[in-house]
């Protein structure tokens, strides 16, 4: 049986999207998430990142959807890169999180409420 191109690339897009997802959500969201739970002000940032990505990838007049998410987190992380920024070796503190470590907890965020939808 031959399957035509398009699914086939369509299937592997999705699969690539949500592994992206899933490893930004153990590397960062599982433990920043809780940790915004518990920090009002930290859940409160979050939300103001997540309303940017949202206006960045025009959620408001389309739905948002993994792949957009993944892409966009995958820009925001390899821009970062190409500019000498490290990814935290261990621990973040969530206390003073930095921009980028904020900006993809707000993906985090966005991508379980893809879930939930």
């Amino acid at each position: 049986m031959r399957v035509p191109f398009t699914r086939v690339a369509s299937r592997t897009a999705v699969d690539s999207a949500r592994y992206t997802l899933a490893a930004l959500t153990v590397s960062v969201g599982t433990v920043g998430l809780a940790a915004a739970a518990a920090r009002p002000g930290l859940l409160a940032l979050v939300d103001q990142h997540a309303a940017a990505v949202r206006d960045s990838l025009d959620g408001d007049r389309r739905p948002l959807s993994e792949a957009m998410l993944a892409g966009y987190a995958e820009g925001v992380r390899t821009a970062a890169l190409e500019h000498g920024w490290t990814p935290p070796a261990g621990p973040v503190d969530w206390s003073h999180p930095e921009w980028l470590l904020t900006r993809l907890l707000a993906v985090c965020a966005l991508a379980r409420s893809l879930d939930r939808a």
